[in-house]
C-alpha cells in the first residue's frame, strides 16, 4: 500500500512517511494509490470477530511497513476494556427495531475521537522509538479532537502536542478538559477567532516546509490519514452489530464538521461494506448541507461562522471533503488542484452544471442540517421515549437521519460524545444536568494552563520555536496575552 497527495504533487510513499507528515508538501492530503476491496465472502470471515482482530485485519489492508506482530500488539493496548469502559469499545444501542446509536464515546475524553487518537498515539510512539526521532504535533480543534489528542499523547516520550482552540468558542467542559491538563510536553494555545482561523494557522504552518522539518511539525487533526483508516474500523463493526446476515444494506447518520468521520464511511463503502446511505448531518453552519444539496461548495468567511450549541460542528471548510472530491473526481489530481486553488483564496466552487454532480447519487450521500431548536427538541424525545440522553451532536445526527429512515433498512445513528460534555444544553432540554463520569465531576474549578494568541501564523510559529528551543519543556502556569 502506497500513498500519493489529492493535488499530485508528492511520490508514493509508505504508511509510516505519511504517518508523520501531515499535510503533503503540495498541500494536498495522502490518501491511498487504490483502496482495498473486501469480498462477501470476507465478510461473512469478520463478522464475529472481536473489535480488536477486526481492526487489525482492517488496519493490516493499509498498514503493510509495520511488522504483523507488532501492529498486533499495537492495536491490542489501544482497544482495551480499561480504556473504552465496554469489551465491545463501540456497543450498538437498539432504540427501537432497524434504530440505533453506534457508542464511540467510551474512551478517556468521553469523544469519539478517542477511538482514533488512542490509536495514533501509540503508533506515533512506536514509529518514533524506532528511530529516536522527535514529534512536535500541531493540531487545532473545534472542541473534542484537542483533548483527545492531549489525553492520547500526554507523557509520551519524544512528543509535544501544541494545540489551538477558539478562544471562548467550546463548551466549559470542553475547555476545560484540555486547558486543566499540567503534563509538561502539553502546550494549549487560544486563539481569537473561529475553529477555521485554528485550521488556517496549522496549515500555515505545514505549509512551511524549513519551519516544519527545522521543528518536526506533524498533526493528529483528521488530515492525518491514520485517523480516517482507524474510523473505518467500527463502521464495520457497527454494521455486523445491527444485522444478520451480509445481504442486508444500512444507513448511518453522521454529524459532520470538518468531514473526517463520514469520510471514514465513504471509505468503507467503497471498499464493499454494504452501506445504502451516507447521511451527513450538519448544525447552522451548513457548508456541507449546501453543497450536497446544491453542488456548490462554498466556505464561510470568520464572522459567518455561528457559534453554537453544537460547537464541535462550526467548521465551515471541511478539510477531508477534499478527499472525497478526489474520489468524485476519479483521481483527477489536476481538477482537484484547480478547485482548492479558488477554496485557499476564500472561493466558492460550483459543481452543479458539471458531470461530476450528476456521479453525486452513485456515491451515497444524503443530507440535512439542524438548529438550537431542533437539537434540544431531539434531545427531549429520545430521552423522553427511550430514556436515553443525546449529546448535541448526536441529537443533531439523529434529527436529519429519522428524517430519511426508510422502512427495512437498518438506521445507525453515531454517536460522538457523552451528554456531560454539553450539561448546558442537555438541561435545557429535560430540566437536568446528565451524570458526570467519576473523576469530571469538578474538572471546569481545576487550575488551567493556556496561552493566548492573535490569528496570527508568525506568532504561533514564534511561540513554538520558543518552547521547542527550550532545554526542557517548561510551560506558563496562567494564560497570558500574546
Amino acid at each position: 500500500m502506497r500513498y500519493i497527495s489529492t493535488r499530485g504533487g508528492m511520490p508514493p510513499k509508505t504508511f509510516s512517511e505519511i504517518l508523520l507528515s501531515g499535510l503533503s508538501p503540495d498541500g494536498g492530503l495522502a490518501i491511498p494509490e487504490k483502496y482495498p476491496t473486501i469480498e462477501v465472502d470476507q465478510l461473512k470471515v469478520w463478522r464475529d470477530l472481536s473489535y480488536q482482530s477486526l481492526a487489525f485485519e482492517i488496519l493490516s489492508h493499509f498498514i503493510d511497513d509495520i511488522p504483523s506482530n507488532d501492529l498486533r500488539d499495537i492495536v491490542n493496548r489501544t482497544y482495551t476494556s480499561e480504556s473504552f469502559g465496554n469489551p465491545e469499545i463501540t456497543p450498538l444501542k437498539t432504540l427501537a427495531p432497524d434504530l440505533h446509536i453506534l457508542g464511540l464515546s467510551n474512551g478517556p475524553t468521553l469523544a469519539f475521537k478517542d477511538i482514533a487518537m488512542q490509536l495514533l498515539g501509540n503508533l506515533f510512539e512506536y514509529t518514533l522509538g524506532k528511530t529516536g526521532a522527535v514529534l512536535n504535533i500541531l493540531g487545532a480543534t473545534s472542541g473534542d479532537t484537542g483533548s483527545s489528542a492531549e489525553y492520547a499523547m500526554r507523557g509520551k516520550h519524544g512528543i509535544r502536542v501544541f494545540m489551538l482552540s477558539p478562544l471562548g468558542k467550546m463548551s466549559r467542559f470542553q475547555t476545560a478538559q484540555m486547558f486543566s491538563l499540567q503534563d509538561e510536553n502539553i502546550f494549549n494555545i487560544a486563539i481569537r477567532g473561529v475553529f477555521d482561523d485554528c485550521q488556517d494557522i496549522v496549515k500555515a504552518v505545514s505549509n512551511d516546509h524549513d519551519f516544519k522539518q527545522k521543528h518536526h511539525i506533524g498533526t493528529v487533526n483528521s488530515i492525518n490519514w491514520a485517523r480516517i483508516v482507524a474510523q473505518i474500523v467500527y463502521y464495520f463493526k457497527g454494521y455486523f452489530a445491527a444485522t444478520s446476515s451480509n445481504n442486508e444494506q444500512v444507513s448511518f447518520a453522521v454529524p459532520s464538521g470538518n468531514f473526517g468521520n463520514i469520510c471514514a464511511g465513504h471509505v468503507a463503502r467503497t471498499m464493499g461494506l454494504p452501506i445504502k446511505h451516507l447521511i451527513l448531518a450538519t448544525n447552522e453552519n451548513d457548508v456541507l448541507d449546501e453543497f450536497f444539496r446544491s453542488g456548490i461548495y462554498r466556505p464561510r468567511t470568520t464572522t459567518e461562522v455561528q457559534h453554537t450549541s453544537s460547537p464541535s460542528m462550526d467548521i465551515s471548510k471541511a478539510s477531508n471533503f477534499e478527499r472525497f472530491i478526489y474520489d468524485l473526481t476519479g483521481k483527477d489530481a489536476a481538477k482537484v488542484r484547480e478547485l482548492w486553488q479558488a477554496v485557499d483564496q476564500g472561493e466558492a466552487f460550483d459543481l452543479s452544471t458539471t458531470p461530476l454532480w450528476k456521479k453525486i447519487k452513485d456515491f451515497g450521500f444524503i443530507s440535512g442540517s439542524s438548529s438550537h431548536a431542533a437539537r434540544i427538541a431531539t434531545i427531549r424525545e429520545i430521552y423522553q421515549k427511550y430514556n436515553i440522553l443525546v449529546d448535541t451532536h448526536t441529537a443533531d445526527g439523529l434529527k436529519v437521519g429519522l428524517e430519511y429512515r426508510e422502512s427495512g433498512t437498518p438506521l445507525v445513528c453515531l454517536e460522538t460524545a457523552l451528554p456531560a460534555k454539553f450539561a448546558e444544553s442537555i438541561a435545557e432540554a429535560t430540566g437536568h444536568e446528565p451524570d458526570r463520569p467519576a473523576g469530571y465531576e469538578n474538572i471546569e474549578n481545576l487550575p488551567q494552563r493556556y496561552v493566548v494568541k492573535d490569528m496570527d501564523v508568525a506568532a504561533v510559529k514564534a511561540y513554538i520555536s520558543e518552547q521547542t528551543n527550550k532545554s526542557r519543556m517548561v510551560c506558563n502556569p496562567n494564560a497570558s496575552s500574546g
